[in-house]
């Protein structure tokens, strides 16, 4: 049986290659058993080697999306491979984008509100609230103390959306079907439930304003949100039971897809990656935005910087946003939720630039607008936290294998609808 010269895998015994020996009479030359010489005594599968001696290879370059259904969306990785182990990836992007930017910048102020809740659409919430902030300090506008407290709430609640479902993914990614993943989204139900009474959409809420918000919580509103709050400790019990000392899930994840803190700071990378890479930075602890300086609650920090951390880190933070939920709903007071200077006919801010950022449950979430003094803004630019936190996926997968791939990218926590706009 004759080798192609490309081949990497020579097959050797007694005193030479056996490659080189023609069918003897009685054997047959097709791929059956009777034919592969190492079934016969004295011969083994050996790597095929150069002329200095070193065992020769073929690297693989293949590409794993854009509709893989790990990449979360249309996502394409292009992945060089030698035998398992990856040398080389990068990411590619751009199958979803919409041109939100562009859009935002030929329309008013208040009509890219609905926009914002097309980037990271699990996280409506939040989008509307980044960019309200921004506006609002390009307009010189104050949000009412009771609108503050509301905007708290709606955003810890859309964490806890978000930190469930990732694991959920996660999980369903390293294999667990079905189950982990049904669970989170049975919690998430709950708080999605919550948001449909609240502005009229399940995902789509289109509810911050600027100077406030749309319009104020229902009758009973506020009890059905301190039930599912009062009833999350349970199910993160319930959940970590499940997942957090479970051997596959351990062995999948620990030391796999290191994030140094050195890498971390220097690509800008920000959120849960960030901090559990062991860097103590959240914009609700540095900006003090809204009011979240009167509640009491902690930056979970984790060690190694790998997918176990970065797990663990979602799983303590949701219970610290399980405290500020405490505190915001047993404190928050009665009165007016917008802003009464604030006009929605004929916004026209005057002519500045202003940056507002928030703390969003993938990262720092910030809009940056500039004003000529006209309906429309001169300048509209996202910092989506999904995009930056992405370009450091090379470093993390190298040396990995390719099953490894899926669980580190699972790990950065992307949604396509702001990685692309």
């Amino acid at each position: 049986m004759s080798q192609s010269p490309s081949s990497t895998i020579g097959i050797v015994g007694g005193t030479g290659l056996a490659s080189q020996a023609s069918p003897t009479e009685g054997q047959s030359s097709s791929f059956g058993a009777q034919s592969l010489p190492h079934h016969q005594p004295g011969y083994s599968l050996q790597p095929k080697v150069d002329a200095a001696g070193e065992v020769s290879s073929e690297l693989l370059e293949i590409a794993m999306g854009p509709h893989h259904p790990s990449t979360h969306g249309v996502f394409r990785m292009d992945v060089v491979l030698d035998g398992e182990r990856v040398v080389k990836l990068k990411p590619v992007f751009g199958y979803l984008h919409r041109n939100h930017e562009k859009i935002a910048e030929n329309t008013s102020y208040l009509a890219s509100m609905p926009y914002t809740d097309r980037l990271d659409y699990l996280c409506s919430m939040t989008n509307n609230w980044a960019y309200a902030l921004a506006v609002e300090k390009l307009a010189g506008l104050k949000p009412t103390e009771r609108a503050e407290y509301i905007r708290v709430i709606t955003a810890e609640l859309t964490r806890l959306l978000n930190h469930t479902c990732l694991i959920g993914f996660l999980v369903q990614d390293m294999g667990a079907m079905g189950t982990p993943l049904m669970y989170a989204f049975r919690e998430r139900e709950k708080i999605l439930d919550l948001f449909e009474s609240l502005s009229g959409a399940r995902m789509m809420c289109n509810y911050m304003r600027f100077g406030g918000c749309r319009v104020d919580l229902p009758p009973g509103w506020l009890d059905q949100a301190r039930a599912v709050v009062a009833g999350y400790p349970q199910f993160l019990d319930e959940f970590e039971a499940l997942l957090s000392e479970n051997e596959i899930l351990l062995a999948r994840s620990q030391g796999v897809g290191v994030l140094s803190r050195e890498l971390a700071i220097n690509a800008s990378i920000t959120g849960p990656m960030l901090r559990a890479s062991g860097v103590n930075y959240d914009i609700r602890k540095v900006d003090k935005y809204g009011i979240y300086d009167r509640f009491d609650f902690r930056i979970p920090l984790g060690e190694h910087g790998d997918v176990f951390d970065r797990y663990m880190i979602r799983i303590l933070e949701m219970r610290e946003s399980i405290k500020i939920l405490t505190q915001a709903l047993k404190d928050i007071p009665e009165g007016p939720i917008v802003d009464p200077k604030a006009k929605l006919r004929g916004f026209r801010p005057k002519a500045g630039e202003a940056y507002g950022r928030i703390e969003a449950g993938k990262g720092e979430l910030g809009f940056y607008l500039i004003s000529d003094g006209s309906p429309n803004p001169y300048r509209y630019r996202v910092r989506p936290p999904s995009l930056i936190n992405l370009t450091i996926l090379e470093d993390m997968c190298l040396g990995t294998t390719i099953g490894d791939v899926m669980v580190i990218l699972g790990s950065v926590d992307i949604v396509l609808g702001e990685v692309d706009r």
